[in-house]
């Protein structure tokens, strides 16, 4: 699917929503935006494997493999 196609079918389901999803769907693209024009972001993202280790990091999380901070840093 083009980039054009897109717009498109986006554009047909925006005019499809209520007042309050169309309210959602406005800060949903507000906060795409603003990743899309961050530029520490890019910066961040631009590091050699760190979106993946991130990732990692949240699959991780997710299924309950953390360390507490205590454990790593016994001085605290």
């Amino acid at each position: 699917m083009t980039t054009e196609q897109l717009r498109k079918r986006i554009l047909r389901r925006v005019k499809a929503l209520s007042a309050e999803r169309l309210r959602v769907a406005d800060d949903f693209m507000a906060y795409l935006e603003q990743r899309e024009n961050n530029p520490a972001t890019a910066e961040l993202l631009a590091i050699p494997g760190l979106k993946s280790a991130v990732e990692r990091a949240e699959r991780q999380a997710a299924a309950g493999k953390t360390v507490s901070f205590a454990k790593v840093r016994r001085d605290v």
